[in-house]
């Protein structure tokens, strides 16, 4: 069953693939895709090596502070440069810092000269790069797809970064156990090369815009764009800030995101549990860090055959919930096939969610505002898991690492329960996606 209902005679690229018919949109997905595989095997090295390192629980959680550190300084900022530079020379600059970092970190490790200070010192450059690039990627999606397939777009975006997610810790696990730790620091800064290639390949086309639109009871129309802020200022970051401030649907959003991955995360613990609780070794490292994005890409595949969510809101609670319940069992478990089962759930349910939300938040935001309206966002986003494994490393290191995860798990799940009892505006948010095609036709 297609993604976006059909009127009769309708164009075929509204199908499950919508997105893929846009050219440009294509070059992005695939060169995310490859760059994405050696990005994720970077994160899971890192991790390894730094408990190799240490073997001090507090020592991973302290990335999360120095990733997190960056996003909260830069992140808005990097939304205002969004709104004003072209998303794609920003993103240029963004990837090829990325790739410089990969390659110190390969050479500091291949040459013996990599401890904890560079680890940190690098992971705050990597992130002060990110704290850019997201907010040009996720502002520039929107231009290269049509309206109707924003859906879909955000979704196959979700299956590429999944698939990632899956192939790069693997490979991470292998590389690791047989010595070649160097070699994913190095294969992910050639990877970069592919997105890099996307980005100049590219043709970028002036289009109407979509007026924001906020689900049911409002139509939708079309409107010419709104001319770009030709510069950083205080008063063009304060208009995004007041934007997501009134905009209800959004702060709900973007509080549940962050107190949710704030108390359950548990990602940065993996090598402990891998090494010390599960003895699963370098191999099982990487396997149970690729199960989160075993469930993720299982639930992308099932959303991209189902017919639009109507109750968004609703479904974003349930998923979130799911979340949280997943996260008690994990810490809770001894058996490594458990563990796996519980970190897929973990992954199945953060994929519907952060979909749902995704959407929610880019039909919400004129295309002026939707750069700085995703660094806002960021901030939630990435903030909440980097202070949250921040959270978890501080608990592991005074109770241990189950026992940190599991009063994480619980605290999500209050969490979530005070979300649904204040922002009736989530709880009741609907979608009307048929309208919406036929409106715009």
């Amino acid at each position: 069953m297609p993604l976006i209902d059909k009127e009769p005679g309708a164009d075929a690229s509204a199908g499950r693939f919508s997105a893929l018919q846009s050219r440009d949109f294509r070059l992005l997905w695939m060169g995310q895709g490859i760059s994405g595989i050696g990005s994720l095997m970077q994160v899971w090295a890192i991790n390894w090596q730094l408990y190799e390192l240490t073997h001090k629980p507090i020592a991973l959680g302290l990335i999360g502070l120095f990733r997190v550190i960056p996003i909260v300084i830069l992140s808005v900022v990097g939304g205002s440069v969004t709104n004003f530079a072209d998303r794609r020379k920003v993103m240029l600059v963004t990837q090829s810092s990325l790739a410089a970092v990969a390659c110190t970190l390969g050479v500091l490790t291949l040459t013996h000269h990599l401890n904890a200070f560079w680890i940190y010192l690098l992971t705050m450059v990597g992130a002060s790069a990110m704290a850019f690039d997201n907010p040009s990627r996720q502002a520039l999606i929107p231009s290269l797809v049509k309206r109707e397939h924003l859906t879909n777009a955000l979704s196959m975006m979700s299956v590429m970064f999944r698939t990632a997610t899956i192939i790069g810790p693997v490979l991470a696990g292998l590389l690791i156990a047989h010595g070649g730790i160097g070699a994913t620091y190095g294969i992910n800064a050639v990877s970069f090369l592919a997105v890099i290639w996307a980005l100049i390949a590219m043709r970028p086309e002036t289009s109407l815009q979509p007026s924001p639109w906020k689900g049911k009871g409002e139509e939708p129309r079309l409107e010419p764009a709104a001319p770009i802020v030709n510069r950083v200022t205080v008063e063009s970051i304060k208009e995004g800030l007041v934007f997501v401030k009134s905009t209800p649907v959004l702060v709900s959003t973007m509080v549940l995101d962050f107190l949710a991955t704030f108390f359950s995360s548990a990602n940065a613990l993996l090598p402990i549990f891998a090494k010390d609780i599960l003895h699963v070794g370098p191999e099982g490292y990487g396997t149970l860090a690729a199960a989160e994005a075993v469930g993720a890409l299982i639930a992308g595949f099932f959303l991209s055959f189902l017919p639009p969510i109507k109750k968004q809101g609703m479904t974003i609670l349930t998923s979130v919930t799911l979340y949280g319940v997943a996260t008690v069992i994990f810490g809770a478990s001894k058996a490594f096939f458990l563990s796996w089962l519980a970190m897929a759930i973990v992954g199945a349910s953060d994929a519907v969610s952060t979909v749902l939300r995704q959407t929610i938040r880019q039909l919400a935001t004129p295309d002026r505002l939707r750069g700085r309206m995703t660094s806002v966002n960021m901030i939630f986003f990435m903030g909440g898991p980097q202070l949250g494994e921040l959270e978890a490393g501080l608990v592991a290191q005074w109770c241990g690492a189950p026992v940190s995860v599991i009063v994480g798990g619980v605290a999500c799940l209050v969490t979530v329960a005070v979300v649904a009892m204040k922002a009736k505006v989530l709880r009741t948010y609907e979608f009307d996606p048929p309208r919406l095609v036929a409106s715009e036709k």
